[in-house]
Parts: structure tokens; sequence; C-alpha cells
């Protein structure tokens, strides 16, 4: 009882002066010291508290990161995925008018391309009718070419022709087909640079028309003699 007096005067004491002399401390209040020190795990639970404490403060400033970093990440993806989608609808449209350019190219190639050939045959056609008029003797090949496209040297065939070139034919052949039994006759309604072949078994068209239709069929083109 003595002793708990001395310590609780003690307290006392230490209540108002700040260093407690040695004489006035006990075995008993020693040992209280001693026990109070001689558990540190109380130190270090306050410091696993106050580590604590930290960490549930951080723990929002992380979410609002990763939801950050997360949302800057979809932006991303969906910015990419619509610039992708851009890129596929403009590559689309120019190879659209790519298409549309080449196939105007082409119609327009084709279009000189026709009038090139339109050109090429009014050409021929004049240069034939120049030279018949120039030089009347072509006739003479024809009606050899209508001949030689016979099958036989036929007997009575029949060579029509315009009466112009009636007379040039019979001044340089006329022998030759008098023996051979042909006959010549006339047509005016034949132009000049043409004739007919008729016999018991064909027929030769070498007519400017006939030959003519021949020429522009086999390069694809209608296109009858005019004059």
């Amino acid at each position: 009882m003595a002793g708990y007096k001395r310590a609780n005067n003690a307290r006392q004491v230490a209540g108002h002066n700040a260093v407690i002399p040695k004489e006035q401390l006990t075995a008993f209040e020693r040992w209280e010291l001693a026990s109070f020190d001689s558990f540190p795990g109380g130190i270090r639970q306050g410091s696993t508290i106050k580590g604590t404490r930290l960490s549930t403060v951080a723990e929002p400033e992380n979410i609002r990161q990763q939801a950050h970093d997360e949302g800057r990440k979809q932006g991303h993806d969906a910015g990419y995925a619509a610039g992708i989608q851009q890129a596929r609808s403009e590559a689309a449209q120019i190879h659209a008018l790519l298409q549309n350019l080449q196939d105007a190219i082409n119609q327009v190639d084709e279009q000189i391309a026709q009038s090139l050939l339109d050109l090429s045959l009014e050409v021929a056609h004049r240069m034939v009718g120049e030279t018949l008029q120039v030089k009347p003797e072509v006739i003479l090949k024809v009606v050899n070419d209508a001949i030689n496209s016979l099958p036989h040297f036929n007997q009575n065939a029949h060579l029509i022709m315009h009466p112009d070139d009636l007379e040039l034919v019979r001044k340089q052949m006329g022998d030759q087909l008098s023996h051979a039994g042909w006959k010549i006759f006339s047509d005016a309604q034949i132009r000049r640079g043409g004739c007919r072949v008729e016999t018991a078994h064909s027929n030769v068209d070498a007519t400017m028309e006939g030959r003519w239709k021949r020429i522009v069929e086999s390069i694809g083109q209608d296109r009858s003699w005019l004059d």
C-alpha cells in the first residue's frame, strides 16, 4: 500500500515536472516501464496501420489513373478504327474515280479508232474512184480476178459490166473470152470498175459495191459504197 502511494505521488510529480528524480522511482515503477518497452510489436502495428492508411489514400488516385489510361486506350482504338474506315472509304472512291476515268479513256480511244477507220475507208473510196478515172484499165485486173475465182473456166459464161468498161475489155480480152465461149453484156447499173460473172453453176459479184462490202465486213464495219 505504501508502495502504491509512492508511485501515485511520483505520477503527480511527473505531471508538474518533466523529469522524475531517480530516487522517487520504485522497483515496481521501473518494471512497468521495462514491460512497456518489451513489446515493440505495438510500434510495428502502428506502422502497419499507418501504412494501411497511406495505401487506402492512394487507391482512389490509382483508380483514377487506371480509368484515365483505359479511356485513353479506348479513345485511341476508336480513333484508329475510324481512321482505317475513312481510309478504306477514300480508297474505294479513288478506285471508282480511276475506273470511270479509264472507261472514259477507253470510250475516247474507241471513238478515235472508229473515226480513223471511217476516214481510212473514205480515203480508200475516193482513191478507188479517182484511180478508175485516171486508169480505167484497172477493170482488166478485176475481170481476171473474177475469172480466176471460178472453180473452172466455164463455157457459156456471161460477163456483165458498165458500157464504158465493156469497150476496153473487148479490146484487150475480147478474143480470149470469145474462144472460151464467154459473152460480154453491158449494164449501166453497174458502176465502172466492177463486173459480174454468171454461169450455170455459180455467180461472182465483182461489183464495186460487192467488193467494198466484203472489205468493210472483214474489219467489222457495215458501210455501203457511197458516191
